[in-house]
């Protein structure tokens, strides 16, 4: 049976990773013992593609290139295995990258990552024909310029495109050359997540530069998004964290979900701060079922600001 066309295309770095659970890190010079250990595929829009595949939507991913050695295929196996559709490119010019995340109880994520140059520039040449019909681009903004080409193209494509800026929109430059080709973009108050610049502030610097939607994460406080004059602010639930790793990348695999789904703004950010909420209590990236993330997005605490002046469109 063919494939059916990806509704997400996710575009970035591909990297095997272990993600290794503590009660808590060590001191400098000594050890913890490590109580599970699970192993995935990174960056962010990797893990998107394969979260969304548990909620049974067809994705794709345009990667970089890795070595042609074991690693390398295993990645590609594991993409394979999960249905993400897209080739996984091999070079012998080239070591496939590896990332080391240590996650402890605090829900709190240490991490040890490779991203030299020469791979990144394999996303230069990468075949961009899967971008063609599908519903949404994904992109990170630490993957640098290279992300342009795939933004441009989707953007002449009439795709809309999700940008993941965590902290860059404190950089004037990115958040001009970033920003304005962006349809989404999902953003932190500031690099340590500590709120020190208000939420609101940040979505409104995001939509002056074209963005349609802006949604600021707050950690363990939920979210806030705002698309035009319509503003949600969900409140995220006590939970007992365990693994923070991926929590931002399951809130957004969680919007864009309802996104393609053709929900309206506040159900996509209950079920993406449910979906995130959930996913840190439990070691690795397997997704909670749909309607159990539903249940407890319908209990979210949700406020409807009411603000003045916002950015027109």
């Amino acid at each position: 049976m063919k494939n059916q066309p990806p509704v997400y295309v996710g575009f970035g770095m591909l990297t095997p990773v272990a993600i290794m659970v503590v009660e808590q890190l060590p001191e400098h010079n000594t050890g913890a013992l490590v109580k599970e250990v699970n192993e995935f595929v990174f960056d962010d829009a990797a893990i998107i593609a394969c979260l969304l595949r548990q909620w049974e939507l067809p994705t794709g991913m345009i990667g970089t290139a890795v070595g042609d050695d074991p690693r390398g295929h295993i990645l590609a196996q594991q993409l394979k295995e999960w249905g993400v559709q897209g080739e996984v490119r091999h070079s012998r010019e080239i070591s496939t990258p590896w990332e080391v995340d240590v996650s402890d109880e605090t829900g709190a994520r240490t991490y040890f990552w490779e991203r030299a140059p020469q791979v990144l520039n394999t996303l230069d040449a990468a075949d961009l024909s899967l971008l063609e019909g599908t519903g949404l681009l994904y992109v990170d903004w630490y993957d640098g310029d290279h992300i342009l080409r795939a933004m441009d193209h989707a953007r002449n494509l009439g795709v809309p495109v999700f940008l993941n800026f965590e902290h860059g929109h404190a950089d004037p430059e990115l958040l001009e050359r970033y920003g304005g080709r962006a349809t989404i973009c999902q953003a932190v108050t500031d690099a340590a997540q500590r709120g020190d610049v208000p939420p609101l502030e940040v979505a409104q610097k995001l939509l002056k530069t074209g963005v349609q939607t802006a949604l600021i994460t707050m950690a363990g406080e939920g979210c806030l998004v705002v698309q035009g004059q319509e503003v949600v602010r969900v409140h995220a639930p006590a939970v007992h964290a365990v693994d923070g790793c991926g929590a931002g990348a399951t809130f957004s695999a969680g919007f864009i979900y309802g996104y393609l789904k053709g929900w309206n703004l506040e159900s996509s950010a209950r079920f993406a701060t449910a979906a995130a909420s959930l996913k840190v209590t439990r070691p690795g990236l397997q997704m909670f079922p749909i309607n159990k993330i539903n249940a407890l997005a319908a209990s979210l605490p949700v406020e409807r600001p009411a603000v003045a002046n916002q950015p027109g469109h």
